[in-house]
């Protein structure tokens, strides 16, 4: 990956020769040096958004040049998020320039929510917009949507590979459809080669997988995988050649007891481990990412220096980025964090991009870069009304919650032919409803939230509306709301509303400030726990309400689906 022209090249090599002076200058700081895994001392030069020299020597010409002086202080590489979904009930500009205040200035992130939103032209502009940024943004290419769509053909070869041409697309995945690749699925196949072609990397999904699976998926071509819950699966991965992440995540917060089971273990060697939030939802996040990981591993016992050599060199190796990124040494981009402690990773100062995103603890201000207007992103119209019929429940069977991943179908026995079921019930209503309003699909949901009167919610894996309540009177209020908010997260009971999120970008994304999502993102769930639900997070449960990758039934676009058989169980009805 080519960043700079030749032009510029020559001007950063004029910087050494002392005919152009550096922008900023970092004096007499201890850095670690991921090459040596050492602290070492020098002087750091960047010239706009490079680092040009580091060393125990000063420039001769200094016209105009920034001095910041690191004494006492420690300096780390800017840290790496790999496997970012920058779309949990945020918006992507927001989550990432939050996260950089706290020194995480890479991500590479998830698709996605584009291929849902946008066509190709307007997606690839998106992500050009996005490049401009303060901070580096990267991204997938996805293969599959995570559930049954009624149009099967959103994803295809054409599209694909055009995704993988893109400069700032820098893997393929991650590949939550492996089960395919094992009934002969030749397209996806095919795809994963040709992203290998190109030198990128394919991200895998494959929780509880055998070492006959892992092996099957390493032939196939799979490269990582981030899915490991406990140490016994990481070792099994980094012994077939996988890299792996390690994963600290709202709902999988699996990180602390796998570092202290690999050092029980007597692992000494994790070169081939990065750390990921998965994609935190704001609540989580609050705290920032991947320096949250840092400090969870080596309050675990994981020795400093690896931990931050997790979260920067070992990511940019493994996406083949190590020359530009992932370290402080000659040609790198400046991205930079400066801590008050070697064990503490919060810094206190961060360079992204040669640019201070906080300096001494003030995070210095950015106007937002992204015109969600110009690409066709606003708030949802809708142009059909919730009907009687639309809350008319006889499906014979239902979805079970078991915990926050795991839903069964149940055969129905109640009478959920009133407006109202008991709140003693542990059931509800549920009805997924085509954003356009041309088809639905109904049953009863138990164990979601069974005291709360309604959610109705526009965010969802697809975008389509979700209705969940026990009171039907309490779902057209909360549906009613959400429409006036152009898309929204909407909890009401006994004619109240609770709690909102309003998500104008598209049904699905909302534009404030990461400081008031985090509060509403807290009340939101301080609600539901209040009615009853009993899991971890409930931005990601309406996620996976549709999720194919998860057992056993989900509610789709096409109807219920049971997915271990990939079968639709019961088809939607249109509207």
């Amino acid at each position: 990956m080519t960043l700079w022209r030749n032009r510029e090249l020559r001007q950063h090599v004029n910087v050494i020769d002392g005919t152009v002076a550096p922008s900023t200058i970092l004096t007499n700081a201890t850095y670690l040096n991921v090459y040596t895994n050492q602290w070492m001392e020098a002087n750091v030069w960047i010239y706009e958004n490079r680092i040009v020299y580091v060393g125990e020597n000063l420039p001769e010409e200094t016209t105009g040049t920034n001095f910041y002086d690191c004494q006492g202080k420690f300096v780390v590489p800017g840290y790496i998020e790999p496997h970012a979904h920058p779309f949990q009930a945020a918006n992507p500009e927001e989550t990432v320039m939050y996260a950089a205040k706290t020194g995480t200035t890479t991500f590479v992130n998830d698709n996605l929510t584009w291929y849902l939103l946008l066509n190709k032209k307007k997606t690839f502009s998106m992500i050009n917009a996005f490049s401009k940024l303060p901070v580096n943004m990267f991204w997938w290419n996805r293969f599959d949507s995570q559930t049954i769509l009624k149009d099967d053909h959103v994803f295809n070869t054409r599209d694909v590979l055009d995704w993988a041409e893109h400069p700032l697309v820098i893997q393929g995945g991650e590949l939550t459809d492996w089960p395919s690749l094992l009934t002969g699925g030749d397209r996806l196949l095919y795809w994963i080669q040709e992203m290998k072609k190109l030198g990128k990397p394919i991200e895998g999904h494959l929780p509880g997988a055998s070492s006959r699976t892992l092996t099957k998926m390493k032939l196939f071509g799979i490269s990582s995988d981030h899915e490991s819950m406990t140490a016994e699966d990481v070792l099994k991965r980094l012994e077939l050649g996988y890299r792996v992440s390690l994963r600290y995540s709202p709902i999988r917060p699996d990180l602390p007891e796998i570092i202290k089971g690999l050092l029980d273990k007597g692992l000494s060697q994790f070169d081939n481990m990065s750390f990921t939030m998965d994609g935190p939802t704001p609540a989580f996040m609050e705290d920032g990412i991947i320096n949250v990981c840092i400090e969870k591993a080596i309050e675990n016992g994981l020795p400093a220096e690896t931990a931050y050599r997790m979260a920067s060199y070992h990511p940019a190796r493994h996406f083949n980025m190590e020359e530009e990124f992932g370290s402080i040494a000659p040609g790198r981009v400046a991205n930079i964090n400066i801590l008050l402690d070697k064990q503490n990773p919060h810094p206190e100062s961060v360079i992204s991009k040669g640019k201070w995103i906080k300096k001494d603890g003030e995070a210095i201000p950015y106007p937002s870069v992204i015109n969600w207007e110009e690409f066709d992103i606003t708030s949802v119209e809708f142009d059909w009304e919730l009907t009687d019929e639309d809350l008319q429940f006889s499906s014979p069977i239902g979805m079970d919650m078991v915990n926050d991943v795991i839903i069964q179908p149940y055969t129905i026995v109640s009478d959920v032919s009133a407006d109202q079921i008991p709140s003693s019930k542990s059931e509800q209503f549920i009805a997924l409803i085509d954003k356009h309003g041309k088809w639905r699909v109904n049953t009863i949901i138990r164990g979601f939230a069974p005291k709360l009167g309604a959610l109705v919610s526009s965010f969802s894996a697809t975008g389509d509306i979700i209705h969940i309540g026990n009171s039907k009177k309490d779902i057209r209020i909360a549906a009613k709301r959400m429409r006036e908010l152009g898309g929204a997260i909407v909890l009401v009971d006994q004619g109240e509303i609770l709690a909102e999120m309003p998500l104008p970008l598209g049904g699905v994304m909302p534009k404030n400030a990461m400081e008031e999502l985090i509060p509403m993102n807290k009340e939101i769930k301080k609600v539901l726990k209040a009615h009853g639900y009993a899991y971890e997070d409930p931005i990601y449960s309406l996620l996976f309400l549709s999720a194919f990758h998860l057992p056993f039934f989900r509610i789709t676009q096409q109807g219920l689906l049971d997915v271990k058989k990939r079968e639709i169980v019961i088809p939607a009805t249109m509207r």
